[in-house]
């Protein structure tokens, strides 16, 4: 069964990580050196499984690309499930973010820092800093929209690096070349000068690439959600949060500070705050402005995922406001 996500806050000051500590390695150089490989190897790819003694470098990792914690645990169907469903869904982002899981029936001081009561149980990490999603396992689609949500606020907060893929396989084995070419596989051109642009600080330049791919394919939904993403920290970069929310109470028709607003929010992670806000705009609105302010939801329905039960709901009451 899924649950709503929960807020950040209700992690804030819980995450004790002075019990993840790393294995004091064995005298002599052989030893050391696997200590060595093992840190460093189960710190690389876009999937990984983490340990107690792996988690901290990977917390570390979170300062240059987002990462999506799982909990888990092996002696339960529908965790090893979603642990399944959570891998599909990071191959596909093709290194926007990594995925780490973390079996913690066989790594006690990682259930003990994150203090859980159930799993599976995700959680973000940006910056070092963990922000819980969800508990219980979700459904690909309502995971793929929480990732959306997670890669436009670590763009606000700088973290726009990637993860170079690499080929899973099972213990001992190793994957062939054509699982690893496919695996290691870049992305289309267009869209790797726009994720260099983002981690470069250039949204332009960014936005700029984004539209030369749909251009090229119209089709390109990736492009499509890029380009949207893109857009948000553009018209939110350098926003005074206080200033724009006093504009937009004195002026509940000014459809531009409305838009302003719900955008914050959004990337604040207040979902149906800013939509909520929008359906108000299109109440109280008419005409050009009334299309402006249902353009802008849509745009918004589109960074959030088409099948966000808070969109399928948002939509409902849009048409309610409309007609």
């Amino acid at each position: 069964m899924s649950q709503q996500p929960f807020t950040a806050a209700a992690l804030r000051g819980a995450v004790d990580l002075s019990s993840l500590k790393r294995p004091a390695p064995q005298a002599g150089p052989a030893s050391a050196a696997g200590a060595a490989s093992t840190t460093s190897a189960d710190a690389a790819g876009v999937v990984v499984e983490g340990s107690d003694s792996t988690l901290r470098d990977i917390i570390a990792a979170s300062a240059r690309h987002p990462v999506v914690l799982v909990l888990w645990s092996s002696r339960l169907t529908e965790s090893a499930s979603y642990v399944t469903t959570a891998k599909q869904v990071a191959q596909r982002y093709g290194g926007r973010f990594q995925l780490v899981t973390v079996d913690v029936d066989v790594n006690p001081a990682t259930l003990q820092a994150f203090q859980v009561q159930a799993v599976p149980v995700s959680f973000a990490l940006i910056q070092g800093q963990p922000v819980p999603l969800f508990e219980g396992a979700q459904p690909e689609a309502q995971l793929a929209a929480v990732i959306d949500q997670v890669l436009a606020l670590a763009a606000q907060n700088g973290v726009t690096g990637t993860v170079a893929a690499q080929p899973e396989a099972p213990a001992g084995e190793v994957a062939d070349d054509g699982e690893a070419a496919e695996a290691t596989a870049p992305l289309p051109p267009l869209h790797q000068k726009a994720f260099d642009a983002i981690e470069a600080g250039e949204l332009d330049t960014a936005a700029d690439a984004y539209r030369e791919a749909l251009a090229q394919n119209p089709a390109d939904t990736e492009a499509k959600l890029g380009l949207a993403q893109v857009g948000l920290l553009q018209r939110t970069a350098g926003a005074d949060v206080a200033a724009a929310r006093a504009a937009a109470a004195t002026a509940p028709a000014d459809v531009d500070a409305q838009i302003l607003v719900a955008d914050l929010d959004l990337l604040g992670g207040h979902v149906e705050d800013a939509f909520l806000r929008l359906i108000d705009t299109v109440r109280v609105t008419s005409d050009a402005d009334r299309n402006k302010a249902r353009e802008h939801l849509v745009e918004l329905f589109d960074i959030v995922g088409t099948t966000d039960e808070r969109v399928v709901k948002a939509r409902k009451s849009l048409m309610s406001a409309l007609f």
